[in-house]
């Protein structure tokens, strides 16, 4: 009876620590964007050689600098400079995109989808 009564605690402690991490990182919502080659460039003009870097620099050129590709969408999260070097910091975590996915954005132009967490980001790719 009091191995079960343990085990029975250990789990709803654990539930309530998978619970509320989940809650903890809420989806705010998500956003399309194209990554042409305009975003593979810095508004200086120098090359960026990072997918955390590109997609910093979509959401610039289309909050800043109104340079927008056909199949962006907006996002209301990313509109200020601050906010924008946050995005790029939650896109060099891990999990944030997969290798497969910083490949695909530094080599070519996808059409990705971010998912916006209150804590992290993730993005995958829509069409190659």
């Amino acid at each position: 009876m009091k191995k079960s009564k343990t085990v029975t605690v250990a789990g709803l402690l654990l539930a309530s620590l998978i619970g509320g991490a989940a809650h903890a990182d809420d989806m705010l919502g998500s956003y399309v964007a194209r990554i042409s080659d305009r975003d593979h460039r810095a508004s200086d003009g120098y090359a960026l050689d990072g997918a955390a870097q590109m997609v910093r620099q979509d959401r610039a050129n289309w909050h800043k600098f109104h340079r927008r590709d056909r199949d962006d969408q907006g996002d209301e999260w990313f509109t200020t400079n601050d906010q924008r070097a946050d995005l790029q910091r939650m896109l060099e975590r891990p999990g944030a995109m997969s290798s497969s996915t910083k490949h695909a954005i530094i080599n070519g132009e996808p059409l990705i989808q971010v998912d916006v967490y209150e804590n992290s980001v993730r993005v995958s790719i829509l069409e190659n």
